[in-house]
């Protein structure tokens, strides 16, 4: 942390050497930098005190000091990222290159922080331009650039840097070096546009925090300007490259009766900083999960005949795992394949290819694929990685190799019938992948709260004598319930259109085979609907969808150079965009979610009336949330100050360790910026966001009661603890094993595609199910070609990208900026590291059964750390996939 400036008085007023009376001060122009900064005080010197003395008298007479320094020589490094989103890598254009040459390519202006102390306006900024250095590495390139700065600029507040390109550049930092307390950092990770595109210069702020109040007052306008940019008018439609963030609703995923109402939108803005980089996009970006829309399944669908298949045999499901699936012939494939790139390119035709009567020729067919592969890698540039796919897959063909196979799921791998037991049914409410799900029943008889004229009467059919029966006296209700029995299963049909009389029926374990066997049927009704309910609602709208508003106040609210922007900051990376993606192939009408789960195209009203009934920030936090489900109780003398209802229960466990590693973390930062209440109430730009985040983010639950009030320290600890929670322990506990859990889908079947055979039954149906049961179970879970693609979606959803930045792994260059907060991140990284050794030791510990025994999958949902890949642990520390 740079300490401040020590000021000197002097007894007689000094005339700088240099008055600054031009606009710029020019460097030499013939430098070239690379983008890195930091705040450091200027550099004065202390008045010299001359000493005289006689044999009689010692008299010490202070003198004004004449400075021999008339300035300071700063070379300026600025680092830019070559390999990035939007454009090909070791390209490079060729006027960018002739521009370049004089020194002519990026302009970087200093801006004091101090303001003229005469005038009292701000001070004029040094100019210089900047050029290649000709060093590349890891995809960087650096540009230099040198300036003379008088002694009396004071500290450096900020840089202002215009792309004269003709192409967008990503700005990584930049490092300014000379000045006399080292080198001053900024960190950009920002795109700058090109002048030629626009003319408004972009600004950076060094990396030392301020709030408002102490902003300096050379910065305190470009503060404010640079929020107003941010925020835009809210007029206008916004386009590909601006940065405006604001808001608006999801009107662009549906095909409704009523276009005025909503139309399906061909582009998803999101402001520019918000794209993903190259190495994400090729990890998942457009061209996994679009290609699982818009190649595979038409892919499928031609290679199996009857769209509704289902497998006829569990031996068929575990051959997805070890033959894998083949595709449609060569020709109509890469026709296909063709088709979804030209389709995926704004629209446009960009491959349209004759199919050459070489093609057919099994000599030439070889060199064909040559040809056409190079074709595509020169025609869709980034989509390479794709396309390298694509290679393979039709090359598989070619050569008679299987082309979809996956990956044997962890759960599966360690016991092939892990999926049948009743116990692991239930274990996996408390260690699986929707622990979200599960509440304590606090009334007994149970009551439904739902419309009577649409579900029926409201008492379950569940009652004391159908439970009594099943534990037969070896438990009372509360015992059994201890136990983790399933004891019941409830299933409703509501009254519709086409069938006029709800039904409802009770099912249990049983000894008799029929009853055995619609007890299984019942467990797969069951596991689609909860896993509807995790996809739209534990996962997409309660980290997803809510997060969002969070992402929005924040860049509109709180500058840059704000402490609390640089605390949330790593928690958004990339959420903007994966909702984008989300709207365009996942959540839209007739997408994957409602092609592939529970429950269908009533996916988003779904989610909509759960935000509407159940959502609300106070419970988003683990403590509250397992409160508000009756699985834990506050007790000051448990661990965690929590009393788990049910102890066992790895989740809430291992969350409450992270949960209290994270509070802690955000507790030093927050009171190292904030050492008394008035701090926080008087912090305009706090205010405003947290405002913003309840009235414009949230307004259609603005007037409700529970929203925290952010009047002191402990407010706000509590708000952004919970906002870091549900961004990174929160979705990594739901999102990281969906393959897992997930990938073998008799596990979990994300959609239930027939009727219990004792709902309305026929005769012939109900002899049917008599006498094939294990058909009526297959043809429950979903088709083939359902089912392959929800194995792609999960593999790609549980998959880490190899820039992943997880939580507590590396520090913020803001943060490193003060040794206090250093020192927290230190030890916020030190308890992650002894969580994890926490973890192997629960799981390693025979008596937690929940999460140790033969073939079970160890619980590791929430371990901090991870390698690239589909690894089943891991929390990054935001919502990047």
């Amino acid at each position: 942390m740079l300490k401040p400036q020590v000021n000197y008085q002097q007894t007689q007023s000094i005339k700088t050497l240099f008055p600054l009376q031009k606009p710029f001060l020019h460097g030499n122009g013939s430098h070239a930098f690379a983008l890195m900064v930091q705040s450091r005080p200027s550099f004065t010197k202390p008045p010299k005190v001359g000493v005289s003395f006689s044999p009689n008298k010692i008299k010490a007479v202070a003198t004004p000091a004449v400075s021999t320094e008339k300035s300071l020589s700063i070379k300026a490094v600025v680092t830019v990222k070559q390999t990035v989103d939007g454009f090909r890598s070791n390209q490079t254009l060729d006027g960018d290159d002739i521009q370049d040459r004089p020194g002519k390519s990026l302009l970087l202006q200093l801006v004091s922080a101090e303001l003229d102390p005469k005038t009292g306006v701000e001070k004029a900024t040094i100019k210089d331009y900047a050029h290649k250095t000709g060093t590349e590495k890891d995809g960087e390139v650096t540009y230099e650039a040198k300036f003379e700065v008088p002694v009396d600029f004071g500290e450096l507040g900020a840089i202002f840097v215009e792309n004269e390109h003709h192409k967008e550049m990503f700005l990584k930092d930049v490092v300014l070096d000379g000045f006399p307390n080292g080198p001053v950092n900024i960190t950009c990770d920002s795109w700058v546009h090109s002048k030629p595109n626009n003319e408004d210069k972009q600004v950076f702020f060094v990396n030392k925090s301020y709030l408002p109040s102490e902003t300096p007052n050379g910065l305190k306008r470009l503060r404010d300007e640079e929020l107003g940019k941010l925020r835009g008018n809210g007029q206008g439609e916004r386009q590909t490259g601006d940065r405006i963030y604001d808001y608006d609703v999801y009107n662009d995923i549906g095909d409704p009766d009523n276009p005025s109402s909503e139309t399906r939108s061909k582009q998803f803005y999101v402001p520019r900083d918000e794209e993903f980089s190259e190495v994400k996009q090729q990890t998942f970006s457009d061209k996994t999960v679009f290609s699982v829309s818009h190649a595979l399944l038409p892919a499928l669908d031609t290679a199996i005949e009857d769209p509704n298949q289902g497998f006829p045999y569990f031996t068929d499901i575990d051959s997805l795992f070890n033959k894998g699936v083949n595709l449609r012939p060569l020709r109509t494939l890469i026709a296909g394949l063709i088709k979804a790139v030209h389709d995926t390119i704004t629209g446009k035709d960009v491959l349209r290819f004759e199919t050459p009567a070489t093609m057919d020729s099994k000599n030439t067919k070889q060199g064909f694929w040559r040809t056409l592969i190079a074709r595509l890698i020169e025609a869709v540039g980034l989509w390479r990685t794709f396309i390298d796919r694509l290679i393979k897959a039709v090359h598989d063909i070619i050569t008679g190799k299987n082309v979809l196979c996956f990956e044997t799921p962890a759960t599966m791998d360690r016991d092939k019938f892990f999926w049948l037991r009743d116990e692991e049914f239930a274990r996996q409410t408390l260690a699986g992948l929707n622990p979200y799900s599960l509440q304590l029943i606090t009334e007994w008889p149970l009551k439904s709260t739902l419309d009577p004229e649409i579900y029926g009467p409201p008492e379950s059919a569940i009652t004391t004598e159908i439970i009594e029966c099943e534990i037969k006296g070896f438990w009372t209700i509360e015992e059994a319930i201890k136990q983790k029995r399933p004891l019941a299963i409830e299933l409703t049909r509501p009254r519709t259109d086409g069938n006029p009389q709800y039904w409802k029926r009770v099912y249990a374990p049983n000894w008799h085979s029929t009853e055995c066997w619609l007890w299984k049927l019942a467990k797969a009704h069951v596991l689609a609907h909860d896993s509807g309910y995790h996809q739209l609602v534990s996962h997409w709208l309660r980290t997803h969808c809510c997060t969002e508003p969070y992402i929005i106040a924040t860049n509109r609210q709180l500058s840059a150079m704000h402490p609390i922007y640089r605390l949330l900051n790593p928690h958004f990376r990339y959420t903007m965009k994966i909702n984008a993606q989300a709207r365009r192939d996942l959540i839209n009408a007739g997408g994957i979610i409602e092609s592939l789960f529970s429950p269908g195209k009533y996916s988003m009203e779904f989610s909509s009336v759960a935000y509407d009934k159940q959502w609300r920030f106070d419970h988003e936090g683990l403590p509250k949330d397992l409160i508000s489900r009756g699985l834990a109780v506050e007790d000051p003398s448990a661990p965690h100050g929590l009393k788990l209802t049910i102890e066992d229960y790895p989740f809430a466990n291992d969350g409450l360790v992270l949960w209290n590693s994270i509070k802690q973390w955000v507790t030093d930062y927050v009171n190292r910026y904030y050492p008394k209440a008035s701090l926080v109430e008087s912090d305009k730009e706090l205010q405003a966001w947290w405002s913003e985040i309840r009235n414009v983010g949230h307004g259609d639950k603005k007037d409700e009661p529970w929203w925290p009030v952010l009047k002191t320290p402990e407010d706000l600890i509590e708000i952004i603890t919970t906002i870091v929670w549900v961004t990174s322990g929160h979705h990594a506990a739901v999102n990281f094993g969906q393959y897992t859990y997930g990938g073998y889908f008799p596990n979990r079947p994300t959609i239930a595609r027939t009727k219990m055979p004792d709902e309305d039954p026929t005769e012939e149906k109900w002899k049917f199910f008599l006498t094939k049961p294990e058909t009526e179970l297959l043809n429950i879970f979903p088709s083939k070609i359902q089912a392959t693609g929800v194995l792609v979606v999960l593999h790609v959803l549980s998959n880490h990208s190899e820039d992943e930045e997880y939580l507590g792994h590396k520090a913020e260059a803001s943060w490193k900026e003060d040794p206090v907060i250093n020192a927290a991140f230190e030890r916020f990284k030190g308890r992650l590291k002894e969580f994890e050794r926490i973890i192997d030791d629960r799981n390693s510990n025979p008596d937690l059964k929940n999460r140790n025994g033969a073939g079970i999958v160890p619980y590791e949902l929430l371990k901090p750390f991870s390698d690239h890949g589909v690894t089943g642990k891991g929390v990054p520390y935001s919502i990047s996939i």
